[in-house]
């Protein structure tokens, strides 16, 4: 093996590729042509002597030793890009690039806006904003910052709560002309929902009063949709009611659009989180991003400070 072939350019292409799992993706993400970044896979399996992607016709995997190569290289590049921003660090510079993950309808409604804000501070800081309801492994998928909202199963990260976003029943008035408006939890059953398809036990309404007394509520409809805008559109057309965080909701709520049904009952709040990866809690520029978020996110409407403190 001639070690100067083991470039970090093209480590840095093999692990793009290893976690894609897509030559053509990686191509547009470095904006080279698919042509280089297959070659620049082969001159590295060429110069370590082991296949290290297996390929098919709708996807490329690692081999065994692949794997093992990803492992370690994955390390290597973290503990460079590390020793870079260290040293930027001691000259006081915060340039670079902050990859953050967060949940779409949050992050369309609102997220974007403070991240706007924290780059007029900071021009030289770079954010990748990547839009998701999926939970990604940060580490894998090579993000400093998640932003999720519920339970989380990540022990390895490193967590900052941020506080609880409270949600509200809601109806549009035209639907509540044409099906009555809801005195009780109990008269719920005979309304028509809009659930959401990704989220687990939605197909009952926990609604808890003041005073702690909690009704369970079956919840059903003709329409369940996997997106938080595309419920938000649902609910302002009439197509049936629904919980919504008040994020999600807000102007539709002062603007008449919507209105909120049975006020004194009221859906759970969700843990609203920040989880960063350990290894780059110490890099001035995440640690910029997630103090300015852990605070300016405090601002958006229905998110409160958890009790316990963050």
């Amino acid at each position: 093996m001639d070690r100067s072939d083991v470039t970090l350019g093209r480590i840095r292409t093999f692990v793009r590729v290893a976690e894609r799992g897509n030559l053509s993706a990686v191509a547009r993400e470095l904006n080279i042509g698919q042509s280089s970044v297959t070659r620049h896979v082969r001159e590295l399996e060429e110069a370590l002597g082991v296949a290290l992607l297996s390929r098919t016709t709708r996807r490329v995997m690692l081999t065994e030793e692949g794997s093992l190569y990803y492992a370690n290289a994955i390390q290597i590049l973290r503990l460079l890009e590390q020793a870079t921003d260290e040293a930027r660090s001691a000259r006081n510079v915060s340039a670079g690039t902050v990859r953050v993950s967060c949940t779409a309808a949050l992050g369309v409604r609102h997220v974007s806006r403070l991240i706007f804000a924290f780059q007029d501070r900071h021009p030289d800081i770079a954010v990748d904003l990547s839009l998701t309801d999926e939970r990604v492994d940060l580490i894998r998928e090579g993000m400093d910052i998640a932003l999720r909202l519920g339970p989380l199963t990540d022990s390895s990260m490193k967590l900052r709560a941020i506080g609880q976003s409270r949600r509200v029943l809601v109806a549009s008035p035209a639907y509540l002309a044409g099906h009555g408006r809801p005195a009780t939890p109990e008269e719920l059953k005979d309304h028509e929902g809009v659930r959401m398809s990704n989220i687990a036990g939605s197909e009952s309404l926990v609604l808890e009063r003041a005073g702690g007394a909690r009704h369970l509520v079956p919840f059903s409809g003709h329409l369940r949709v996997d997106h938080g805008l595309a419920a938000r559109e649902a609910f302002a057309a009439g197509r049936g009611f629904g919980p919504a965080h008040i994020w999600l909701v807000d102007d539709f709520l002062a603007d008449g659009r919507l209105e909120a049904i049975l006020p004194d009952y009221t859906p759970s709040a969700v843990p609203l989180n920040m989880l960063i990866a350990p290894e780059r809690t110490s890099i001035t520029r995440v640690r910029l991003l997630v103090e300015f978020l852990a605070e300016a996110m405090l601002g958006i409407p229905g998110i409160e400070r958890s009790r316990a403190g963050s």
